[in-house]
C-alpha cells in the first residue's frame, strides 16, 4: 500500500435485492471482507485485486474516479525510487536516467498559499526541492501553454470555415485540455467525440518537447529520460498513462509520472522538510529559444483554466467576422461555472462558452443532444471554478473558508504575468520553428494532436485485465 495514493474516496455501489442468473452475487458489507455469496455453497474468500491505471481507463462505471483509484506509479514514492536508483547508479559510475520536472502555474499557487509565500519564490523553492533530491531540469510548462492555445486557435478557425462550406454540422468544438472531462466524453457521450478539439493538452505537449529535447541535446536514448509533471489534479495521471501518448516501438510514455499539490504536502510531512527553508533555485530553460519568458511563471488572461475560450474568440472575431478589439466579457449564466460571451456582425455570430463543473457538462450535453445548442465553442473544465480548484489542489483546513482560498487563489492567478492575447502567434513562431527542427515538420501534426475513442460499457467486464 506504501505505492498508493494517501487520499481515497472510493464509490461504494449500491447492493440491488435483486436475483441473479447465476445464482451467485457479491455481498456489499460496511467493510469489505472479501466474500462471496453462493446460493449453493459457503462463502468463500475473493483474492484481492490491484486495479492499474489502464483498467481505470477501461472502467466506464464511474466519472472522474482518477483522484480515488489506488496507482502505483504514480507517486512521490516512486519519484524516491527513481531518483534513489539513480544515485546508486552514478556511485557504481554507471549511466543513469536524465529526470525532468515540468510544473504548471495552479499546483505553486496552491503551495504558496498553504506555505505563504510568493508564487516565485514557490517555484524556485520548488526547483530548489527537487535538485536536491536530484532532478536534472526543471520547466514550467508555459511555452507548452502558448502552443496548445495557438493549435487550438488555428484548429477553430478551420473548422469554422470548413462548416461554412459543409452541411455537417460540428458545432460547437469542445476543448480537449481537462482528462476528466474527455474521460467523462469518452465513456458516456461517444456522439460528441468528433467536436472535441484534437489539440493535446499542455502536459502532453510539454512531455514530447522535453524528451526530444534532452534526447539530442545529451545524445541520450528516450527510455533513459524520465518525465515527472506537477499538476492541479489526479486525473492528469489518467491522462498521462494513456496509450495514445505511449511510443509502442520503445515503449516510452511522454509523460512518466504525476505529481501534485496535495501529494507535495503530503512528501514535506513524511520527511519532515520545511518547505519554506528550501534554498530557492532558478528554473532551466531551453537552448535556442528566448530565455526571458522561461525563467519565471507566467499565466494567460481569460480564465483560471488557461484562458482556451477567451483566446479563440479574440482570433475568431478577429478572423472570421473581421472585428478587432472585439469586447470579450463573459457573462455568468444561471451560476458563477457556466459563463457566455456573443457577438455579431452583419450575419456571423460568434457565441462561446465557459463550463466548468459537471452539472454545467451535462447541461451543455442536453443542449447538444436536442440539437438546441448555439455555441461555437465550449471550454470544458471538469472541476468547479476550473484547474485552479484542481482535486489534487491543497484544500482549506475549514470547509468554510473554501469560497475566500479560491479567491485568493484567483487573485494570485491574475497577479501573474500575461503577454497580451494579441502577440500569440508572434510568440509562437519562433517556438514552431524550433519544434521543427526537433520533430521535422512531416512529425509535428503528430507531437501536437491526439484522437479520442468510445469505450463500450458492453465490452468492459471482459476487456479489464486484473
Amino acid at each position: 500500500m506504501s505505492n498508493f495514493l494517501f487520499i481515497v474516496e472510493c464509490v461504494k455501489p449500491i447492493q440491488i435485492e435483486k436475483k441473479s442468473i447465476t445464482g451467485a452475487k457479491v455481498s456489499i458489507q460496511n467493510e469489505f471482507d472479501g466474500k462471496s455469496d453462493h446460493d449453493n455453497d459457503s462463502s468463500r474468500k475473493l483474492n484481492p485485486v490491484n486495479i492499474s491505471l489502464n483498467d481505470c481507463l477501461a472502467c466506464s462505471g464511474c466519472i472522474t474516479s482518477a483522484e480515488t483509484v489506488l496507482i502505483t506509479q504514480q507517486s512521490h514514492e516512486e519519484i524516491n525510487r527513481i531518483l534513489q536508483e539513480n544515485k546508486s547508479l552514478k556511485k557504481e559510475g554507471n549511466a543513469c536516467r536524465f529526470v525532468i520536472l515540468s510544473v504548471s502555474a495552479q499546483p505553486v499557487l496552491s503551495l504558496a498559499k498553504r506555505y505563504d509565500l510568493s508564487p516565485a519564490e514557490t517555484v524556485s523553492k520548488i526547483v530548489g526541492f527537487f535538485k536536491q533530491k536530484g532532478v536534472d531540469a526543471v520547466h514550467t510548462t508555459w511555452i507548452a501553454e502558448e502552443i496548445a492555445l495557438a493549435e487550438t486557435v488555428n484548429e477553430f478557425i478551420a473548422s469554422y470555415k470548413e462548416r461554412e462550406c459543409s452541411k455537417e454540422n460540428l458545432s460547437p468544438m469542445l476543448s480537449s485540455a481537462c482528462p476528466g472531462w474527455i474521460c467523462y466524453a469518452e465513456k458516456t457521450h461517444d456522439f460528441i467525440l468528433p467536436r472535441i478539439s484534437t489539440t493535446k493538452s499542455p502536459q502532453q505537449i510539454m512531455g514530447s518537447l522535453v524528451k526530444a529535447y534532452y534526447a539530442k541535446e545529451k545524445q541520450l536514448p528516450r527510455d533513459n529520460i524520465y518525465n515527472i509533471t506537477l499538476m492541479p489534479c489526479f486525473d492528469k495521471k489518467l491522462e498521462a498513462s494513456r496509450n495514445d501518448f505511449l511510443d509502442e516501438t520503445t515503449n516510452v510514455r511522454d509523460v512518466d509520472c504525476v505529481i501534485t499539490a496535495v501529494e507535495m504536502e503530503h512528501w514535506f510531512q513524511s520527511e519532515s522538510i520545511d518547505f519554506s527553508k528550501i534554498e530557492p533555485q532558478a528554473l532551466d530553460t531551453f537552448r535556442n529559444l528566448d530565455s526571458s519568458a522561461q525563467n519565471t511563471l507566467l499565466t494567460h488572461p481569460g480564465s483560471l483554466s488557461g484562458g482556451y475560450a477567451y483566446h479563440v474568440f479574440v482570433y475568431a472575431a478577429k478572423e472570421l467576422i473581421h472585428t478587432n478589439n472585439a469586447p470579450v466579457q463573459f457573462q455568468p449564466v444561471k451560476n458563477a461555472d457556466l459563463k457566455e460571451v456573443k457577438i455579431q456582425c452583419e450575419e456571423k455570430t460568434l457565441h462561446f462558452a465557459i463550463a466548468n463543473g459537471f452539472r454545467n457538462i451535462q447541461n451543455v450535453m442536453q443542449r447538444l443532444k436536442r440539437n438546441r445548442c448555439s455555441y461555437d465553442y465550449v471550454e470544458i473544465m471538469a472541476c468547479p471554478s476550473g484547474c485552479v480548484n484542481g482535486s489534487a489542489q491543497i484544500k482549506s483546513d475549514d470547509q468554510s473558508n473554501t469560497k475566500q482560498l479560491l479567491r485568493e487563489l484567483e487573485e494570485l492567478y491574475n497577479q501573474l504575468p500575461q503577454f497580451p492575447v494579441e502577440e500569440l502567434n508572434q510568440r509562437c513562431q519562433p517556438f514552431y520553428a524550433w519544434m521543427q527542427n526537433l520533430f521535422g515538420e512531416q512529425n509535428l501534426k503528430s507531437i501536437l494532436r491526439t484522437s479520442y475513442h468510445a469505450v463500450s460499457k458492453n465490452n468492459v467486464s471482459f476487456s479489464i485485465k486484473w
